[in-house]
């Protein structure tokens, strides 16, 4: 039987890049071409990781942020040759909707007039034409906060075992309160693997731990190993959507929580 080669758009980016490592690690043959690479269309892709997008500037650069995550999307869906589809969207699709547990079945809630919604209307609308149009060969994977303790890694507390590994005490501008379901990358790219290799497409998935974890909560834990974690600012903890994860679960994927990993990776003779 002919092993499936795998094609990754967006391997520069921070989980393409560790994903297109991950996958030739293991003996796959990964093509990592970069998005204006005409060839794209003229080439069988396999099993493609759609992992091209804006998160951190997409208000500043509203138009690229709809170019990277819809129009090479489409046209991609429309004139590209492939085996399976997973497409990266992001968990943050639930902010501020006032429910207890955000699965991947429920309506969103959008407002055109929301700047901050530019992001998850683009992310939506990916989504939709992966779904409708190729729902035979495309997934999509949800995104939570994904962090690592390499050296570049972007994001919060990615950057903040930089941080830790060279200080014991330190403070954070930011708040006690402030909440995220934060998911290791190594069990992102597992869950992704996963994903574009089950039997049947179509589906959305959240790819989280399920635990939303405040500031203060991490700060509590960091204690318990020796670190002394202070914020700016106090506050209540924020209300969030917890992401349900049953359905990467059924697919075998266990994501740690985010206190095993900061304790298997400061401490990791515990």
């Amino acid at each position: 039987m002919q092993q499936p080669h795998y094609t990754v758009l967006g391997a520069t980016g921070f989980v393409g890049s560790r994903l297109a490592t991950t996958l030739r690690a293991a003996g796959a043959t990964v093509w990592t071409p970069a998005r204006d690479d005409a060839s794209i269309f003229e080439r069988d892709l396999g099993r493609v990781f759609y992992t091209i997008g804006l998160t951190a500037d997409y208000a500043a650069r509203p138009f690229d942020t709809v170019e990277a995550h819809v129009c090479l999307l489409s046209k991609l869906l429309k004139y590209g040759t492939f085996e399976r589809l997973v497409y990266l969207s992001s968990t943050r699709l639930y902010d501020g909707q006032a429910i207890d547990v955000a699965d991947e079945t429920q309506s969103l809630l959008l407002n055109p007039l929301s700047p901050r919604h530019l992001y998850d209307f683009s992310k939506g609308l990916g989504e939709n034409l992966c779904l409708t149009v190729a729902p035979t060969r495309c997934s999509v994977a949800r995104l939570a906060c994904v962090f690592d303790d390499a050296d570049t890694a972007p994001g919060f507390l990615s950057e903040l075992f930089g941080k830790l590994r060279r200080n014991r005490q330190l403070t954070v501008d930011s708040a006690t309160g402030f909440v995220r379901d934060y998911i290791a990358l190594d069990d992102v790219v597992d869950a992704l693997c996963r994903i574009v290799d089950a039997e049947t497409c179509g589906k959305i998935y959240n790819v989280a731990s399920g635990e939303n974890v405040s500031n203060g909560e991490l700060a509590a834990h960091l204690a318990t190993l020796g670190w002394t974690l202070g914020f700016t600012r106090e506050s209540p903890k924020q209300q969030a959507p917890r992401c349900a994860i049953e359905a990467i679960q059924a697919l075998g994927c266990q994501p740690r929580l985010v206190r095993d990993v900061l304790t298997a990776r400061l401490n990791p003779a515990t």
